[in-house]
């Protein structure tokens, strides 16, 4: 005995229902979940470094997070931009992925000739930590104060160290030149480490150097700590001003700070984006992970994706007109 035509017309529409939920949830079942294999984090400096320590505390925490081994993958080279290319050559899946200074995007393309990688082929996932530099003198100087400093600038002829040609360091002197109206005259030198020991050693009076680089010398008495760069007092100084607090005419609205941001080929699916960065960003504000980046004179910042790119931006605007003033230029 046949159907009705009504029950039959009924069980036709359940079939083309389960047909098409099932058509639907194909492709969910056919993509693996996300991660199902070890992350990769490009630092493209040498290990040791800042950046280098703040990624491998972050994470430890991070594995736990998303089950899953993050493997930091050092890749120095040409100021950072050999590993940097190699990230915006890499498949946007979610498991490569670029931490670094934010000069990687901000300076950089202002200052290198020839750039193997275009930032738009990048997108900003979160700051991570910001940091700032110290401004250091030897005590053979004899000055204790910006002001003093400034004032012997601008009597005789002298130098100043910086970890090299468009590092933070060379950056912030050129800006607080360019704002107070001195000079002196830059000497870079392969990495903080080695410049400042030739300040200590006293073949140039003074430097703007990384502050965990130059904390121990200042608390030993052989450098004399001035003033810090960025927007509020280091973490692990806080007894010397910021340049703004020095009451120097002209430094007012001096900043300089720096960041280390976390970054993304473009194209990186959203969801994956924000479940990294939140793993990150949880990392970085425990407890114990922040105690010891604030010994590194990092102050953790833990940005959204949109405020990163917002800040990224003003930044590469702000550092490339210091470059294009001082004519900057690296091959």
């Amino acid at each position: 005995m046949y159907p009705h035509p009504t029950q039959r017309r009924a069980a036709l529409l359940t079939l083309a229902a389960a047909a098409l939920a099932a058509s639907a949830a194909a492709p969910a079942w056919s993509q693996p979940a996300w991660p199902d294999k070890p992350i990769r984090v490009v630092l493209p400096f040498p290990p040791g470094g800042p950046s280098d320590i703040v990624i491998r505390l972050a994470a430890e925490k991070m594995q736990l997070a998303l089950k899953q081994s993050i493997v930091v993958d050092n890749k120095p080279g040409a100021g950072g931009n050999l590993g940097t290319a190699e990230v915006t050559r890499a498949v946007p899946d979610g498991y490569t992925w670029l931490w670094g200074p934010d000069t990687l995007v901000t300076v950089n393309p202002s200052v290198y000739k020839k750039l193997p990688y275009k930032v738009d082929d990048l997108q900003a996932v979160s700051i991570g930590t910001q940091f700032d530099q110290t401004l250091v003198c030897n005590p053979a100087f004899g000055v204790k104060t910006l002001a003093e400093m400034l004032a012997k600038a601008k009597a005789g002829s002298y130098n100043y160290a910086s970890g090299g040609a468009g590092v933070p360091g060379h950056l912030s002197m050129e800006l607080l030149k360019a704002s107070l109206g001195f000079d002196m005259l830059h000497v870079p030198y392969k990495g903080p480490a080695p410049a400042t020991q030739d300040v200590i050693g006293g073949q140039v009076p003074c430097g703007f150097l990384a502050g965990p680089t130059v904390l121990p010398h200042i608390r030993s008495g052989r450098l004399v700590a001035l003033a810090v760069s960025g927007s509020h007092r280091s973490p692990t100084l806080p007894e010397v001003p910021t340049v703004a607090e020095t009451g120097v005419p002209g430094a007012a609205g001096y900043v300089s700070d720096f960041s280390l941001v976390m970054l993304a080929p473009r194209g990186t699916p959203e969801a994956i984006v924000q479940r990294f960065r939140q793993a990150f960003v949880d990392a970085l504000r425990s407890p114990d992970v922040m105690d010891k980046l604030k010994a590194n004179d990092q102050v953790v910042v833990g940005s959204s994706s949109a405020e990163a790119t917002r800040q990224l931006a003003a930044d590469a605007k702000k550092w490339g007109a210091v470059a294009q003033r001082i004519g900057l230029g690296l091959d």
